[in-house]
Parts: C-alpha cells; structure tokens; sequence
C-alpha cells in the first residue's frame, strides 16, 4: 500500500501503534506492567460511565474563559442503509457534544469506554498494557453539565476523527474550543474506528477496515462521501427546526465550521462542496480522496500538515492539486518535526509534551475565530515568534 494512502486513510498501522505503546507504557509501569510492543430520526442521550482513575494521563487544561460540559448522543438515520453493513438499514452515529457550561460542579466526562480501549489496542496490536491505562485519561468537561450561553450566538465546530480512530482522538481540541465559546461535535463514525459503544449492550466493530485494505483508493472516497452524508445528518439534527439536544438553541446556524484529522480532514473539504452550512473548513494531515471540483472552493480553508510530507512538493501530491482549486481565503502551513499523530490528542499522550496540542488547538482556534466569529486574529498573518515550528508555504 503506498505511504501516502496509509497516511490518508489512517491506516498506518505501525506509527499509530508506536505512539499508543509509548502512551501507554508510563501508567502501565506504574501498575507494574510492561508494554510490549466513533429522514427520520431517533436520538438518545447517552449516559457516561464513572470516569476511571487508573492512568495519572490528564489531557491539558482548556485555556478559554468558560467551564466545559459534554454530553453524547447517539442519533439514527433511517433515510438510508450503514454503508458498511447493508443489512442494518438504518445508520447509526455517536456524537459527543462539547459545549460552554454553567459554572458548579460535576464529574469529569470518561475518555472512552474500557471496550472501546480494548478495540483500540487490539487493533494496534499492543499487548501487555491495561486498558485503563489509555480510558482512564482525564479529561475537563462535566458530563450533562447544563449549557451556558444567549440563544443564537454560539458558532458550531464538527470534528471528524481519522480512519479507525475514535471521535475521543480530538477531546483535548474540542475542549478547547467550547472553552472558548463553541459548540463542538465530534462524531463517531460507525464501522470505521476500532470500536464504538452502542446503547443497549451493542459494540460496532471497524468493518471498513477490510475493504480499505483491499483498495485503500476506492474504499478511502466512499469514506469521505459516506462522512459527508454524516455530518449533513448532524446538522440536521442539531439545527433543525426539531432539535435533538436541550442546548440546541444556543446554536448560530449561520455560522458551522469543520475540521478533522487525517481522513476526517480529507472529508472536511468535500463537506464543504456538498453542504453549504460549512462555512469554513481545516484539513489536519489528511490526504484529499476526493478531488475538488474544477469549479473550486470558494470559502476559507486551511490545510495543516506534519513536517515534509505535506509540504508543497511533498509525497501527498493531492494537497497541490486542491489548493489550486480553493478560491477564497486559504493558508497552507505544516508543523516541523511533527508526524501524523501530532494533531490528535495521541501527541500529547505519547511524547508526555503538549506542545503539538497546544499548537494544534492555537490555530484551529485562530482560524475558527476569524472566520465563524470575524476576529482579527494575526496568527495566521504569517510566521510567528511564538510557534516558530510553524512554517507558512502559500
């Protein structure tokens, strides 16, 4: 399988495997063990299981002015068959919220569930590492906290994980973000991570992940255009004139951002083309499946990648080819230094540094502000003395 396409579809298998035993091996040694090697509708809100303390892993303190809450749902769309397993006829997505809450107290929000570590390891091929260890991670929002904010004024942000990750791989990102004043919904896209938690007891495994093995080119577009359909469908939900969560009309529906990370960054733009409610879009490290159409994209878009592979001229020459094709505002930069990992919460977790994370959330934050909110925000000007790892090419 070519590197560019393993890269894209999140299917390095041997990277992310690396970074997930080094984010395991602190707690594990702690606990004396060695590592070795995410129409018609139904919607439930999903109560989160007590948070577990195993791992002394905390993801980094939002920096916003506002406590965060989170709740997850778990949405049906009865319009059309799970692409993946045709014989459910309906397809069935998780989505966790993230949103700025009332101030008072709470418990803290699971990183994921235990079956949902298990998946993960087991489908890294890591032994020897407790599943608490990667569960376990604190996190800051409150879970069912109550939503704070004037109707109306809250810009929204979709994140879309990468291939065979979790909608949890972008926690640190979207607590920042609603710590700032933003709703953000992460989805799990079923069938396509290593594992998701169900209601009633179900757990949906990674069935995309044969089919892209077979034809990553062909399986990675029909993954992108089954996202798409996805977060139409949220929005839908979210801002529809019947909306499924309580915090709903907190909601600017003029004003939706998107980003994602490898695959679900691939997604973002062809979102965009397809949904106009996206206003503005970020493609972290994402190889693009489906090309741009010659007509263009007219809205702001930021391409943000890790060190020499999407650099202009780099090996993921789809980058070149759509930023042709972007016609309205755009920035391209690229992290020095850092790798596919680097704009999931995985950076943070592995090399025991924030720093990825902290630039990651920076200027996604930065670009979100200026184009769902207007701000003037300088960051993404050009270099700056403040994150000199990173590099601005067009």
């Amino acid at each position: 399988m070519d590197s560019t396409i393993k890269r894209g579809a999140g299917l390095a298998g041997a990277v992310t495997a690396s970074l997930l035993a080094l984010l395991t091996a602190a707690p594990a040694q702690a606990a004396g063990t060695t590592a070795a090697s995410q129409a018609s509708t139904g919607a439930t809100a999903v109560a989160s299981p007590a948070r577990t303390d195993a791992a002394s892993q905390e993801l980094p303190v939002p920096t916003g002015s506002h406590p965060v809450g989170t709740v997850s749902l778990h949405l049906v769309d009865r319009s059309r068959p799970d692409p993946w397993v045709p014989t459910e006829k309906a397809r069935e997505l998780m989505v966790s919220l993230w949103y700025p809450a009332a101030k008072g107290g709470g418990t803290t929000a699971p990183y994921m569930t235990d079956e949902e570590a298990k998946a993960l390891l087991e489908g890294q091929e890591i032994t020897g590492v407790p599943s608490e260890a990667v569960s376990g991670t604190r996190t800051h929002a409150v879970s069912g906290a109550r939503p704070a904010g004037r109707k109306g004024t809250l810009p929204l942000v979709v994140l879309s994980p990468g291939f065979t990750m979790s909608r949890t791989s972008l926690t640190a990102l979207a607590e920042e973000l609603a710590s700032r004043g933003y709703v953000v919904a992460g989805i799990d896209h079923v069938h396509e991570s290593y594992g998701t938690t169900l209601p009633g007891g179900r757990f949906a495994r990674c069935v995309a992940c044969k089919e892209l093995e077979a034809d990553p080119m062909a399986g990675g577009a029909k993954v992108v255009r089954g996202r798409q359909a996805d977060v139409s469908f949220v929005l839908d939900r979210l801002l529809g004139r019947h909306p499924v969560w309580k915090g709903a009309r907190l909601i600017d529906g003029s004003r939706v951002g998107m980003a994602g990370h490898s695959i679900g960054g691939a997604s973002t733009s062809w979102t965009m083309v397809k949904d106009r409610r996206v206003r503005a879009g970020v493609n972290m490290d994402g190889t693009s499946f489906v090309p741009l159409p010659e007509q263009g994209l007219a809205r702001p878009f930021m391409l943000m990648g890790a060190g020499a592979e999407h650099e202009p001229g780099g090996k993921d020459a789809t980058w070149g080819r759509d930023w042709a094709r972007m016609t309205g505002w755009k920035r391209w930069i690229t992290l020095e230094g850092g790798d596919h990992g680097s704009f999931t919460d995985y950076a943070l977790m592995t090399k025991q540094s924030a720093r990825e994370v902290e630039v990651t959330r920076a200027y996604v934050a930065a670009f979100m502000d200026r184009h769902l909110r207007g701000d003037d925000e300088q960051l993404l000007d050009g270099p700056s003395e403040t994150y000199p790892e990173v590099k601005f090419w067009k």
